[in-house]
């Protein structure tokens, strides 16, 4: 069966300077440094969701949750937004340059949310904040793959992404425990400092990067018309939206429905941080060897593992338990669907990898929103689960699909 087209980028560039496997290394965790950044303010709201409503509605039901996991999905629909549209602009870029502004875009949104000083304006702020993310991480991935070549770009992929991994291990609990003791909007001026730590490190580390010979807007856009692409989009829309019911809620869950108290979060985020990281290097791993493979296992487990957690969520130990499977089986399918949506494009790496971030994002939104639904109607902190698993069964179907398309392209899976 015929391998994969590879994307443009792993060819191109013959003119450019051969890098040792130390400076690839290093030029590949500058970048995922702003994965980190990325990471803890898309997952440290959610941590602070509690102290984010007390200051900007004044008091604490169901109804106030329920808007402020608005904060979660306005960045979403800011990702949604802007990953198509900032990749377009950056098609024909060179890339180190592209990724470095796309970092300041980010720090300065951040800045805004600072200071804030209503809901409406913060959902603004958390819009803006959204609107480089997926460019950026589309960018850094497209270099990474080609500095690492064709064997190990998904690998290299996982690196990046395990900037976000990383973030929900360490930088969430650490920032969600400064939030808690000195203000929420505290987290808002560490990743502002961690985005421009990121441009330094880039900077100094990264190596310029042409954009393929001949890219273009109009060469993106012709690339879209591929059955195979939206297909994966819709995957990747439907396969992470459970986790993001869950996770938009977790401090709800964590103290209304398994009774920890609130100095117990940061270590309840730690926990799916850790499974995070996990599964993000697996998923890499694993999809070197079949993309499509990874998806279809990765997403039966997030099925599997959410219908539990509703189950049992009541009993601490296996609360946390079936948190970490969720967090390891979910980020299983960052590198495998990346890839996946690149091999699909070949004539559009740019904007395909931007689509990966459009879609998880609109999952984001999508499961917080699911959430607030299903617990706007009265029927618990447990029903997000619940809702979260019969969307990962449609999921599954449709990597079914996607491996029945694949196949018949005549291409690996």
């Amino acid at each position: 069966m015929a391998q994969p087209t590879p994307p443009q980028e792993t060819t191109e560039h013959l003119d450019e300077p051969r890098m040792s496997r130390r400076q690839i290394a290093l030029a590949i965790l500058a970048l995922s440094v702003g994965g980190f950044a990325v990471g803890v303010t898309e997952f440290a709201i959610m941590g602070l969701q509690r102290e984010a409503v007390a200051d900007l509605f004044g008091e604490i039901n169901e109804q106030t949750n329920a808007q402020g996991g608005m904060l979660v999905t306005f960045y979403a629909l800011g990702v949604v937004i802007g990953a198509p549209v900032l990749s377009l602009l950056g098609a024909k870029r060179e890339r180190k340059s592209w990724a470095l502004f796309l970092l300041a875009l980010f720090a300065g949104a951040h800045v805004f949310s600072y200071f804030a000083p209503t809901f409406e304006s913060m959902l603004l702020g958390r819009f803006l904040s959204g609107l480089p993310h997926g460019a950026y991480f589309a960018t850094a991935a497209l270099m990474a793959a080609h500095m690492a070549g064709p064997a190990k770009r998904a690998r290299a992929i996982a690196v990046v992404l395990s900037g976000i991994a990383i973030a929900n291990l360490t930088g969430v609990p650490v920032v969600t425990a400064i939030g808690q003791a000195f203000g929420w909007r505290w987290m808002f001026a560490a990743v502002a400092l961690i985005a421009v730590l990121t441009m330094l490190a880039v900077w100094v580390y990264a190596p310029r990067q042409q954009a393929p010979r001949g890219a273009s807007m109009r060469g993106e856009l012709s690339g879209l018309a591929n059955q195979r692409l939206w297909v994966g989009i819709a995957l990747a829309m439907v396969g992470f939206s459970g986790m993001f019911a869950i996770y938009s809620y977790i401090s709800h869950i964590t103290v209304e429905v398994t009774g920890l108290g609130e100095g117990v979060l940061p270590w309840v985020v730690f926990i799916f941080g850790f499974g995070m990281v996990v599964g993000n290097f697996v998923g890499g791993w694993a999809s070197d060897k079949s993309v499509l493979g990874t998806v279809l296992v990765a997403i039966a487990l997030v099925a599997t593992f959410m219908l539990i957690f509703g189950l049992v969520a009541h009993i601490p130990w296996l609360m946390v338990l079936l948190l970490f499977l969720i967090g390891s089986s979910a980020s299983c399918l960052g590198p495998s669907m990346q890839t996946h949506l690149i091999d699909t494009a070949p004539k559009a790496p740019q904007l395909a990898a931007s689509f990966h971030h459009s879609a998880f994002n609109a999952a984001n939104a999508m499961g917080a929103m699911m959430g607030a639904g299903v617990i706007a109607a009265g029927w618990g902190y447990r029903a997000p689960a619940f809702a979260g698993a019969t969307t990962a069964v449609l999921g599954l179907v449709i990597t079914l699909y996607a491996i029945y398309l694949t196949k018949r392209a005549g291409e690996k899976v």
